[in-house]
């Protein structure tokens, strides 16, 4: 609300008297003047009394009338009480005003703000007439009147639950000012906050959100320049990406330097809020930083608890392990169930194939212990054609680099490999005695090339085509375990030889050598019911994509990788057939 001294500095300026045009009095109205309306802090009760100090303010008028400007602040600043003995910021005048004037000042203060909004509109000056801006003027004048009216006749009428009255619709009135004005501020800025995909995250990942991921802008602004730098992974361009921030750029020195690098001050910054991937861009084969909220790599939780559910396949594949070793059961499948006490007589060699695989599994659990990887608990998969496919084991936790997933995932089939040919060796070197005798017909060993040349190789003129050979059970045993490994070790999905190939050659050789194999696999499904149920639980079990690693640029040493690509050749002995007959004078390479 304006003073009294401002109003009449208003009346009195002669520059208005000789305006010509709308458009200059409207200018000259809005730049002589400037009120303030009354504040929050100047409003104070004291007792049944208010006070309200007007705060008025003018500036020099561009005609140069000084003088009066001069003048008429004086008079604004005399009419003033001084401070009584109030400290603060909200002094209250010595000369008091009652209810019933406080209520009249906020309806002329409103009629006010109207008039001067009307009048100082950016449009005013093109569409007033001069008609509307002398009505403006008169408006004015009876405003100032009726301010000088309501100071002379107000009475103390009111009460003072009135004035608490106003002055709560006044605090109102300006706090839904404030909240309107936060709400228009965030609307023309919804680029502070990047939205991110819940769900997946990174391929591999199969973690899932109910709400949508939020990264402030702040957040991104401080890992370009803060996080990473010119040491580093110079940033040029980010984007949204699954459920993080991919950032593309330049790599600077060794990919695993610079992961190391980064990482720590990415915790150093943000604790463990966030987790750092360095991946290669499928697009153009260049190396990007992806970072993604950790709350988003966090397992949810399975409807069945999972040791139960491995429980129950590993009981299933027991039953069909004894089965296995059982050929009277096996040619007739649903007598199992009327011979049940016949499966004892498989006990001896579900138990060497069992055996192959258990170690398979512990050198698993060995190496991600020592790695720090966790891994979950490992599905046993049945087969009634050969005992057991082996088990699924998952990765619960990142690995951080091609070197530890190669030795984790080796570990299993070199172990298993290991264990399996000491004892074929051992069964073929052991004589047949009483009880732990098998006869078999030499085309067996065809069906291996690994095991054929090590028959042919042990056995020596005693393996001749057409002619049976007792050999010790042992060896088929052993056999069979060396065959869950070698299809485990395929270089397909997330089979353990399909983790091989991605950490030896990278994600893009991996996925196309994998494809390759499912093709070949889907070929020998025709002629091989064995190939058909594995195709299958590829497809549906395994098939990936491998999640990713921390870092997935930096090659693994050359004793890892040899190690890795042993572990494929043996794989695929293992599985190829052996092609040349058998005869007594030794190998006929004449097929």
């Amino acid at each position: 609300m304006a003073c009294t001294s401002c109003m009449s500095l208003l009346q009195s300026s002669t520059s208005l008297g000789c305006l010509q045009s709308k458009s200059s009095t409207l200018k000259l109205l809005s730049s002589s003047i400037c009120f303030r309306p009354i504040s929050k802090s100047s409003l104070r009760l004291n007792g049944k009394k208010t006070s309200i100090s007007c705060q008025g303010m003018t500036e020099t008028q561009p005609d140069g009338n000084s003088d009066e400007t001069l003048e008429s602040k004086d008079k604004v600043e005399s009419s003033t009480a001084p401070d009584n003995g109030n400290t603060g910021s909200n002094s209250i005048p010595d000369e008091t005003i009652s209810g019933p004037r406080t209520l009249l000042s906020l309806n002329n203060l409103k009629m006010y703000n109207k008039i001067e909004e009307n009048s100082t509109a950016p449009n005013a000056s093109e569409s007033s007439t001069a008609s509307e801006t002398i009505q403006a003027l008169n408006n004015l004048n009876a405003y100032n009147k009726s301010e000088e009216t309501a100071t002379t006749n107000l009475t103390e009428s009111t009460t003072e639950s009135e004035t608490i009255q106003a002055l709560n619709n006044f605090k109102a009135s300006n706090k839904s000012e404030e909240e309107t004005a936060t709400t228009n501020l965030t609307e023309e800025k919804p680029e502070e906050i990047v939205e991110v995909a819940s769900g997946s995250p990174l391929p591999g990942m199969r973690q899932q959100l109910d709400e949508t991921v939020r990264i402030p802008k702040e957040t991104i602004d401080a890992l370009k320049d803060q996080v990473f730098g010119f040491d580093t992974f110079f940033v040029t361009t980010h984007e949204p990406y699954e459920g993080g921030i991919l950032f593309k750029g330049n790599l600077r020195g060794k990919a695993a330097t610079s992961y190391e690098k980064i990482k720590k001050r990415l915790n150093d910054k943000f604790g463990d809020q966030y987790s750092l991937f360095i991946l290669i861009n499928p697009e153009d084969e260049k190396p990007v930083a992806v970072v993604v909220p950790r709350v988003t790599l966090e397992q949810g939780s399975t409807a069945v608890p999972e040791w139960f559910a491995a429980g129950a396949f590993g009981l299933v594949t027991v039953f069909t392990l004894l089965l296995r070793n059982v050929p009277a059961l096996q040619s007739n499948l649903l007598s199992t169930f009327d011979n049940i006490e016949l499966l004892k007589d498989g006990f001896e060699g579900a138990l060497i194939t069992a055996l192959i695989i258990v170690v398979h599994e512990i050198a698993h659990f060995v190496v991600s212990k020592m790695k720090g990887i966790k891994l979950g608990v490992p599905y046993f998969v049945p087969s009634w054609q050969i005992g057991s496919f082996g088990a699924i084991t998952r990765i619960v936790s990142i690995v951080q680099n091609r070197q530890d997933l190669l030795q984790l995932v080796a570990a299993g089939p070199f172990a298993g490999f290991s264990a399996g040919l000491i004892l074929l060796l051992l069964g073929f070197l052991v004589p047949p005695i009483g009880g732990l005798s098998i006869t078999v017909d030499p085309s067996v060993f065809h069906e291996s090339f690994l095991v054929g040349g090590i028959a042919k190789l042990i056995l020596g003129d005693t393996l001749v085509e057409g002619t049976p050979v007792s050999i010790n059970p042992l060896v088929l045993w052993a056999w069979s375990g060396l065959l869950i490994n070698a299809i485990n070790s395929i270089p397909a999905g997330e089979l353990d030889g399909g983790r091989i190939a991605f950490a030896l050659w990278g994600r893009k050789v991996s996925a196309r050598l994998s494809s390759i194999t499912l093709g070949l696999l889907g070929i020998a499904a025709i002629f091989n019911d064995v190939a058909f149920y594995w195709v299958v639980l590829i497809f549906f079990l395994q098939r990936g994509p491998i999640s990713p690693l921390s870092e997935e640029i930096t090659d693994p040493d050359n004793s890892s990788a040899a190690l890795g690509v042993a572990i494929l050749l043996l794989g695929l002995l293992i599985c190829l057939p052996f092609p040349f007959p058998f005869t007594a004078t030794g190998l006929d390479f004449d097929i």
